[in-house]
């Protein structure tokens, strides 16, 4: 029998700066009224001079490592889901990778939209259902306020930064992942972008006076798109997974625009209380949305052992994805002995010496001189 993919831990990173709709006021011709009533969104949390998307994704990694009591070098992969990574190559996911100390973890990035999270979720699901992993690590991180054209109220009112992350682990107890749907309509790839900075169209004096680094969003034509593909990915996930909708406990959405998942919920016909909230407080994280609600309800104690939770998610792409989990942690997780706590930070140090050491040996080539020089 496969084993099953369950969730051992969780954690989130949020930044510490605050940016509110009445900040936004004093910088572009906004008002909280206004973004309120088409968004739902009051404040949002932005990155500060030193942070990134790999900063922040150790953050919440650390945080859902400590949860499961994993030791990094038990990781066998890392999966980063973001549409704004550190660089272009490598992987954010490497960069990760190294921070942690997990050397043993194959690392890469899916970049899926605001989608990603749940992609992310099912390659780990049928990497362990397949037997090729027992632990891995998912990660959704976003920098977005670096890629927002502050001066179009459009757009730099919806998105903020922040990282959260789940520890999936192989399991014969039956639970965890019970299905998952992906899918993709690539016709609709104008709709959602960030034109600049690829192949296509090279950074240039032209695309940076253009503001073409900047996301760029057409609401309407996304709003139709996502109030319509909700409600089909919830449904086919739990037809998928073999349970009638009324089963479900809690859905979390991506935290995008509050009209959407209004639309979405009537469509689907269920109770305020079955959908969890909290883009009011982070704005529109992208691929962190999902990860960053699901580690609040967690730390709520809002699902218990047993509760169905769906995942559903939609954005750039256009991209759409949907995870039924039946959730089999306990919680709260018991606190371990401080004694324990220590060995653990200490292996957790130590984990990281065997990739400083080969980061000073890579250097070490670059700067001693080859045979060839000789």
């Amino acid at each position: 029998m496969s084993p099953y993919a369950h969730i051992a831990g969780w954690g989130m990173y949020a930044p510490a700066k605050v940016l509110s709709n009445q900040d936004l006021e004093r910088m572009v011709d906004t008002s909280d009224e206004w973004i309120r009533s088409r968004t739902g969104i009051a404040e949002r949390r932005i990155a500060g001079e030193k942070e990134s998307t790999s900063t922040m994704a150790v953050e919440a990694a650390r945080r859902a490592l400590a949860r499961a009591h994993l030791s990094p070098r038990q990781l066998d992969a890392i999966i980063v889901a973001t549409i704004s990574p550190d660089y272009l190559t490598p992987a954010t996911a490497c960069l990760v990778q190294a921070a942690l100390g997990a050397d043993r973890a194959a690392a890469f990035d899916v970049s899926a939209g605001c989608s990603g999270f749940v992609y992310a979720l099912h390659l780990a699901h049928i990497g362990i259902a397949a037997g090729e992993w027992r632990s891995v690590l998912i990660i959704g991180a976003e920098t977005l306020s670096r890629f927002v054209n502050w001066e179009d109220r459009a757009t730099c009112v919806l998105f903020g930064d922040g990282a959260g992350a789940l520890v999936l682990v192989a399991s014969d107890q039956p639970g965890g992942v019970l299905a998952c749907v992906l899918g993709a309509d690539g016709s609709g790839a104008e709709l959602l972008s960030i034109p600049a900075g690829g192949s296509r169209m090279p950074a240039s004096p032209e695309t940076l006076s253009q503001r073409a680094h900047t996301i760029q969003m057409d609401g309407r034509a996304v709003y139709r798109f996502a109030t319509h593909i909700i409600p089909e990915a919830v449904e086919q996930v739990m037809r998928k997974a073999g349970l009638p909708l009324s089963a479900v406990d809690m859905i979390i959405p991506h935290q995008a625009n509050i009209r959407i998942i209004e639309a979405a919920r009537k469509k689907l016909r269920l109770p305020e209380e079955a959908f969890y909230i909290n883009l009011y407080r982070y704005g529109n994280t992208s691929g962190a949305s999902i990860p960053i609600a699901l580690c609040e309800v967690a730390e709520h104690e809002l699902i218990n052992d047993g509760s169905v939770v769906v995942l559903v998610g939609f954005g750039a792409g256009l991209t759409w994805g949907a995870a039924a989990v039946r959730w089999g942690v306990p919680l709260p997780q018991p606190a371990r002995p401080w004694h324990q706590r220590v060995l653990y930070l200490g292996r957790a140090l130590l984990g990281r010496l065997p990739a400083f050491l080969r980061k000073l040996l890579y250097r070490l080539w670059h700067i001693l001189p080859s045979q060839r020089d000789g």
